[in-house]
C-alpha cells in the first residue's frame, strides 16, 4: 500500500494526455523563466543604474541647494552689518530714535523670508541696541523675551567673542537661549533647534557724520550682528521636498520610502532626519549601529553607500558633502536613500502583469489541450480496455468507430484482429482437445499395453499346457490366474490415476486432522518400510485442515511411496506437523539420491517422470489436490545434496472440531 501513490503517480507520467500538457507547459514556461530571467536581471540591472544616477544627482542638488540656503543667510546677515542705519543706532544706543528704525527694519526682514527667528544688534561692549520684537508670523515677543534680551550681556556668547575678533562666525545645530521653543510639548521638534550667523560690523572711515577719526582695522570694529535661523526650514522645506526630484523618472508615489537626511561635519552626528527623535543621535552607535556608513561618508566627498538594513528594510543610499568651514559653510554630509523594494518597484510591477498574463495564456492552453488531449486519447483508453479484455478471453468485444482519421482505422483495425483471433482460437482449441486426445489415447494405449503383454503370453502358455496335456497345468493355472489378477489390478490403478487427473471425482470437504492421518499412512506402510530397511520418525502435533480426507490420504500414500522408492537400500524418513501464522505445515524429508534442480521443478508436469514405471501422473495428482484445497506443495533439496523435503502448506480449520 505504501508503493501505490508512486505507482499512481509513474501511471500518470506514462499518459499520452500528461504528456502533451507538459509538453505545452514546458514551451510556455520556458520561454516565461528566460523572460523573466531577463527582467529581474537586465532591467533590474538597468532600473539600479538609472537609480544610482539619481541618488547620486539628488544628494549633490540637495547639498547645494544647503550650502545656497546657508550663503543666503549669511549674506542677509552681512548686508545687514553694512546698513549705516545699524552704525548709527549703534551710537545713539537702544534707546535713540535710530534703533527704532533698525527694529521695525529687523522685523521686515524677518517677515520677509519667514526664516529668521531672530535677527540682534549688540554694540562692542555686548549692550543690546536693537532686534526684531515680532516673529515670522508678526506675533509680538512675550515681555519677559524683550526684557531678557536688553539685560543680557552678549561678552560672555563665544559668537560674540569670535565676531569681535573681526572673524565671521557660523553657530552649528543648537537650541538657542535668546529663543524661546516654537513647540515645547515635542522635545526634539524640528522648530525647538536653530543654526547662527554672527557678523562684525565695522565703522566706515570715511564717515564723518559723527566726527570720529579714522582707526586701524583692529579698532574698526564697533558691534555684532547675530541671526538665529529655525532649523523647520532646513527639515521641511529642504529636505522633505526631495522627492519633487523623483517627478518623472517614474510614476508617481513610486518612491514613496525616499528620504534625506543632514548629518553634522564629523559624518555621525545627525541634525536632520525624518524621524525627529534622531536629532542629535550618532549613526555609528545604537540604536542606529551602521558604522559603515560613517566610514564611506568620510572616505569619499560623494558616492554611494555600501548597502544596509535600517528599522529592518534593506535599502541603499547616496551622500555628498556641503561646503566646508572655510568654503563658508559647516561642513554639513547631506544624504538621500530608498528601500530596495521601490528602487525595484517598476520592475517587480512588469512582472506581476507578466505573471498574470501568462498565467491566463497557459491556464487557456492548457483547458484547450486537455480538451484535445481528451478527444485524442478517448479512442486509445477505448483500444486499452478492449485490449484487456481480449487478453482476458473476451473475443466478442468490439470497439464502436466513431471516426475515420488514424485512430478510426486503429479501432477498424483491432475490431478485425478481434474477429481473427476468435477464429485462430476456435482452431487452436479444437486442435488442442483432439491433440490431448490422441496423447490421452497414446498413454492409455501405452500403459495398457505392458500389463496385456504378459497376460497374452501367459495366456498362451496355459493353452499349450493344456493341449499337450503338461502334468504341470495346475500348476501354471495358479500362475497364469495369480499373474492375470495383478495385471488387472496394476490396469485398474490406471485407471484410476487417469480418472483422477482428468478430475472426474468431486471432493468432499470436510475437517481433518492432519497429524491422525499422516500417523495411519505411516502404519499402513509400516511393513513396507521394515522391508527396505527405512526407519520411520513422527514429530509435531495437531493441525486441522478442511480438505477430503480420501483425497489427502491418495496424496499422503503417493509421497511416502515416492520416498521409499527413492531409498531402496534404507534410510531415514522424517514426518512433521506444525501450525504456524493460521497455517498447517507438514514436510517428508527422505535420505535418498535427491533430485536435480531441473528435475524437482518438473516433477509436478503430467506424465514427466523418473521412474521407468508409472503414469507420472502421481505428483502432478498430488498438485492439483493441494491447490484445490487452497494449498501449496513444493519440492525442496536437501544440504549436502542428499535426500529431498516435500513441503505443503494448508490452510488451518478452526471453526469446529475434527472428525475422528
Amino acid at each position: 500500500m505504501v508503493a501505490l501513490p508512486g505507482r499512481i503517480g509513474s501511471l500518470m507520467i506514462r499518459r499520452i494526455s500528461t504528456k502533451w500538457v507538459l509538453s505545452v507547459l514546458a514551451v510556455g514556461v520556458v520561454p516565461f523563466l528566460g523572460f523573466a530571467w531577463f527582467v529581474n536581471v537586465q532591467m533590474g540591472d538597468r532600473a539600479w543604474n538609472v537609480v544610482h544616477y539619481y541618488l547620486l544627482s539628488i544628494a549633490a542638488d540637495l547639498a547645494e541647494k544647503v550650502d545656497g540656503e546657508v550663503r543666503e543667510r549669511q549674506s542677509d546677515i552681512r548686508e545687514l552689518a553694512s546698513e549705516w542705519m545699524v552704525e548709527v543706532a549703534i551710537q545713539e544706543g537702544a534707546d535713540g530714535p535710530s534703533a527704532d528704525a533698525l527694529r521695525r527694519t529687523l522685523e521686515n526682514k524677518v517677515h520677509e523670508n519667514a526664516k529668521f527667528d531672530l535677527i540682534l544688534i549688540a554694540d562692542e561692549f555686548g549692550r543690546y541696541v536693537a532686534s526684531n520684537e515680532l516673529d515670522h508670523r508678526g506675533a509680538v515677543f512675550s515681555p519677559e523675551q524683550r526684557r531678557m534680551l536688553r539685560n543680557e550681556d552678549y561678552r560672555t556668547h563665544t559668537w560674540f567673542q569670535e565676531a569681535l575678533r573681526g572673524e565671521r562666525v557660523l553657530i552649528d545645530q543648537h537650541v538657542s537661549s535668546l529663543v524661546p521653543p516654537r513647540d515645547p510639548s515635542i522635545v526634539r521638534a524640528p522648530e525647538n533647534y536653530h543654526i547662527g550667523f554672527a557678523m562684525p560690523i565695522f565703522r566706515d572711515p570715511t564717515d564723518d557724520l559723527v566726527g570720529i577719526p579714522a582707526l586701524p582695522s583692529e579698532e574698526r570694529i564697533q558691534g555684532v550682528v547675530y541671526g538665529v535661523v529655525n532649523w523647520g526650514y532646513f527639515q521641511y522645506d529642504v529636505l522633505e521636498l526631495h522627492r519633487d526630484y523623483f517627478k518623472g523618472l517614474t510614476q508617481k508615489d513610486i518612491y514613496g520610502s525616499a528620504y534625506a537626511w543632514l548629518w553634522k561635519s564629523d559624518c555621525d552626528t545627525i541634525l536632520g532626519h525624518q524621524k525627529y527623535e534622531l536629532y542629535g543621535s550618532k549613526v555609528s552607535e545604537e540604536p542606529i549601529a551602521l558604522p559603515q556608513l560613517t566610514a564611506a561618508a568620510r572616505a569619499a566627498d560623494s558616492g554611494l553607500y555600501p548597502e544596509y538594513v535600517f528599522d529592518g528594510t534593506k535599502k541603499n543610499a547616496a551622500f555628498h558633502h556641503c561646503a566646508s568651514l572655510d568654503q563658508g559653510g559647516f561642513g554639513w554630509v547631506v544624504g538621500i536613500g530608498i528601500d530596495n523594494d521601490d528602487i525595484y518597484g517598476t520592475v517587480e510591477e512588469l512582472r506581476r502583469i507578466l505573471l498574470q498574463a501568462t498565467f491566463i495564456v497557459l491556464g487557456a492552453v492548457i483547458l484547450w489541450t486537455l480538451y484535445i488531449a481528451r478527444r485524442t486519447t478517448r479512442p486509445i483508453i477505448e483500444l486499452e480496455r478492449h485490449t484487456r479484455m481480449i487478453a482476458a478471453g473476451d473475443l466478442d468485444t468490439r470497439i464502436e468507430v466513431t471516426s475515420h482519421d488514424e485512430l478510426g482505422e486503429l479501432a477498424n483495425s483491432f475490431n478485425i484482429m478481434a474477429a481473427q483471433l476468435r477464429e485462430s482460437r476456435e482452431v487452436m482449441v479444437k486442435a488442442e482437445k483432439e491433440a490431448a486426445w490422441r496423447e490421452m489415447a497414446r498413454q492409455v494405449a501405452h500403459e495398457i499395453k505392458n500389463p496385456l503383454t504378459p497376460i497374452s503370453l501367459s495366456a498362451n502358455l496355459l493353452l499349450r499346457a493344456r493341449k499337450e496335456g503338461s502334468s504341470e497345468f495346475d500348476k501354471i493355472l495358479e500362475r497364469t490366474i495369480a499373474m492375470i489378477q495383478r495385471q488387472v489390478a496394476n490396469m485398474r490403478d490406471i485407471a484410476a490415476d487417469f480418472s483422477a487427473f482428468a478430475g472426474v471425482r468431486h471432493a468432499t470437504l470436510e475437517p481433518v486432522c492432519l497429524e491422525t492421518l499422516l500417523r495411519e499412512v505411516l502404519e499402513f506402510n509400516e511393513a513396507w518400510a521394515s522391508e527396505l530397511g527405512i526407519e520411520l520418525r513422527e514429530s509435531g502435533g495437531g493441525g486441522t485442515v478442511n480438505a477430503d480426507p480420501r483425497e489427502l490420504e491418495r496424496v499422503l500414500i503417493n509421497l511416502v511411496s515416492n520416498a521409499f522408492e527413492a531409498m531402496p537400500d534404507g534410510g531415514l524418513l522424517e514426518a512433521s506437523v506444525n501450525t504456524q501464522d493460521g497455517k498447517v505445515i507438514l514436510e517428508i524429508r527422505d535420505t535418498g539420491t535427491g533430485l536435480s534442480d531441473d528435475v524437482r521443478e518438473r516433477l509436478f508436469e503430467p506424465y514427466f517422470t523418473t521412474r521407468s514405471h508409472g503414469t507420472g501422473l502421481g505428483l502432478a495428482i498430488c498438485k492439483r489436490v493441494i491447490d484445490e484445497f487452497g494449498g501449496q506443495i513444493e519440492l525442496l533439496g536437501v544440504e549436502g545434496g542428499e535426500g529431498t523435503r516435500v513441503r505443503i502448506e494448508l490452510p488451518a480449520f478452526l471453526s469446529e472440531e475434527p472428525k475422528a
